[in-house]
């Protein structure tokens, strides 16, 4: 199973990053020891003094493909769900002023959880999603999947191209803004739509 993310795909997150908008998707990877169990609290790492929350529409793959093609990429996806891409802010930052990759900053243990996952049927309007966060019963993100810069098919389509996507893969395909810190002791609720999917308590 691989789990990956996409960078900056939508334009309110660029904005409030200062970032320049990707003329192709951005993505990079985590590692299956970034999964956290939906119940499992999140605990702070010590390595870093600014975790962030985003987050995400999370989507998974049903079959294998490679060199996908963009009229067909819909066809790879059999569910959907809420993600938060924990993401260490100081380390990040740090990667980006001197050229380096992101993956010590994003890739930790535990930064990937992931609520249940809906079946894409569900959905009347792929591009009509709307997921949200609330951090200590106030909503600090909300989004919805028409606003990406770059849409699902967009994103597997340009995935394939490098790295055979296989059954079971996941992608986290952007935060929208208001992503911000986290403390001991904040809980933190995912919905999609209006439904609650995925829970953390932050210790």
């Amino acid at each position: 199973m691989k789990i990956i993310c996409i960078g900056r795909n939508y334009l309110d997150h660029i904005s409030e990053l200062n970032n320049d908008i990707p003329k192709e998707p951005i993505f990079f990877m985590k590692q299956e020891n970034a999964l956290c169990k939906k119940n499992q609290p999140f605990f702070l790492p010590d390595f870093s003094k600014e975790i962030h929350y985003e987050v995400e529409l999370v989507i998974k793959i049903a079959k294998v493909g490679k060199t996908i093609p963009q009229k067909y990429a819909l066809d790879f996806i059999d569910s959907i769900t809420v993600g938060i891409d924990f993401t260490a802010r100081d380390l990040q930052r740090k990667c980006i002023e001197q050229g380096l990759p992101w993956e010590i900053s994003k890739a930790f243990d535990f930064s990937a959880p992931m609520g249940t996952f809906i079946p894409i049927t569900n959905f009347a309007d792929l591009r009509n999603i709307h997921f949200s966060l609330q951090k200590n019963d106030v909503l600090v993100q909300s989004g919805c999947s028409g606003d990406m810069i770059f849409f699902f098919d967009d994103i597997i389509h340009y995935i394939s191209q490098y790295i055979t996507l296989k059954t079971g893969d996941v992608i986290f395909t952007g935060t929208p803004k208001g992503i911000g810190k986290v403390e001991k002791g904040d809980h933190l609720d995912a919905f999609l739509e209006n439904e609650k999917l995925l829970h953390k308590k932050i210790l």
